[in-house]
């Protein structure tokens, strides 16, 4: 399966780039804090070498032994797996459910840091993910170029037009969500071409396309719309780089068509899945826009800073985000949270990993109803915005999948089709 490849090759090398990422900045870490720096990063490179050892040799998956928050509630889950085994012994890194034990991985790459001052605050993935946002420079020129030309005449759309204008930038925002380093382990996944030329092109790519759903949800609401409500849209956040640019361009558009009147961003509290948003990286990128030689990039920048300023734009992240468990139980792990997406009009997850969570990972039959595959988590009107990188996959008609499956094997795992799969949680 895609999850044996992932836990057998894709991790251990994504570990390799880690501990080689914390060697190479040795000297900084030297400059900045003396030897306590350099003592850090061995102890960190030690934890992390028997990481490795330990996911590579199929180990039992260990109790976290850190005083973060989140430890208690990540403890208990390897309970709750412990008691699914049924008594075969202890969970272990091929013997677990994938998502679990990729998830789990991540934590630990956190803990080696965390535990590990003064090095405690150090993103070993920052690098990947800046080059991905300097790589993709020219799709990201195209992008705000064409954006900023668009809100011109903003005002003078009729709906027709409006609609059509959103349909564009949800395709740009779904197949930006290619642009992920945890799929390439960490290698080149940057926007090259221009991510507006082949939009038509890729229709026939995307297996369930809600749009019109989305559409109508966001037309409904606006008309529904006392003075006293604003209508709401939460973005919640995949990877950063292009992709995170395009969530901002559509979150944009949304509040300059007038379809929303405010757009929350929620994104990861820690480094997680190598290029998922956190807040730094979400700051970095407006900074980033805002300081370019280029008008359209930092008008671009100025305006999102602004938005910010106002509070029509509002980031936010949750310890839940990065637990391992699946939505579903987000109402009983994290009743904060699940609260406030129930105040939203509109809930867009983005990417694969949120698919799988609100999924709960499983091999389900194609044709099952997305609705059904929820298993009951419905805070509002929900709907999926993901590039297929993982073998899950709902709410396709009868047979469909299955007649992918004969001419392309691969269709789940290779990033080539997408879906926008919407759910009315009624």
């Amino acid at each position: 399966s895609f999850a044996y490849f992932t836990i057998k090759d894709r991790l251990p090398q994504i570990l390799t780039r880690v501990i080689d990422t914390l060697h190479r900045h040795k000297n900084e870490f030297f400059e900045e804090h003396g030897e306590k720096g350099v003592e850090a990063e061995k102890r960190a490179i030690s934890f992390l070498s028997k990481l490795r050892n330990e996911l590579q040799t199929d180990k039992p998956v260990t109790p976290l032994e850190d005083e973060l928050p989140d430890a208690a509630l990540w403890n208990q889950y390897l309970d709750y797996q412990r008691n699914l085994s049924n008594g075969n012994g202890e969970p272990s890194w091929f013997q677990s459910p994938w998502l679990f034990v990729e998830c789990y991985m991540y934590r630990r790459i956190h803990a080696a840091l965390a535990q590990n001052p003064p090095i405690d605050n150090f993103d070993v993935f920052k690098e990947g993910k800046a080059q991905n946002f300097f790589e993709s420079q020219e799709a990201v020129i195209t992008l705000c170029t064409y954006f900023q030309e668009l809100l011109k005449n903003i005002k003078d759309l009729d709906e027709k037009q409006l609609q059509e204008e959103l349909f564009k930038l949800l395709q740009v925002s779904l197949w930006g969500n290619k642009c992920d380093l945890s799929f390439s382990a960490g290698e080149d996944s940057s926007q090259k071409s221009s991510p507006l030329q082949s939009l038509e092109n890729m229709i026939p790519y995307i297996l369930v396309n809600d749009m019109e759903k989305l559409w109508s949800i966001l037309v409904n609401a606006k008309k529904r719309n006392t003075e006293k409500s604003n209508v709401r849209v939460d973005i919640i956040l995949d990877n950063a780089g292009f992709e995170l640019l395009s969530d901002l361009v559509l979150a944009d558009f949304l509040l300059s068509s007038k379809l929303a009147d405010e757009v929350h961003f929620h994104g990861k509290s820690i480094p997680w899945y190598v290029s998922d948003t956190t807040k730094h990286d979400f700051n970095w990128t407006i900074k980033q826009l805002q300081s370019a030689n280029h008008m359209w990039m930092s008008r671009c920048g100025i305006n999102w800073e602004g938005n910010l300023k106002k509070g029509v734009w509002v980031y936010r992240d949750h310890m839940f985000w990065t637990l391992p468990h699946d939505f579903s139980s987000m109402a009983e792990v994290a009743p904060d949270l699940y609260a406030d997406l129930q105040k939203s009009n509109l809930l867009l997850f983005k990417g694969d990993l949120n698919y799988r969570k609100l999924t709960g990972d499983r091999k389900w039959e194609y044709s099952v109803p997305f609705h059904q595959a929820l298993n009951k988590f419905h805070p509002a009107p929900l709907c999926s915005l993901r590039t297929l990188k993982s073998d899950t996959q709902v709410g396709l008609k009868p047979g469909q999948g299955e007649q992918i499956q004969a001419s392309e094997p691969e269709w789940m795992v290779n990033g080539k089709y997408g879906v926008v799969q919407f759910d009315a949680a009624l």
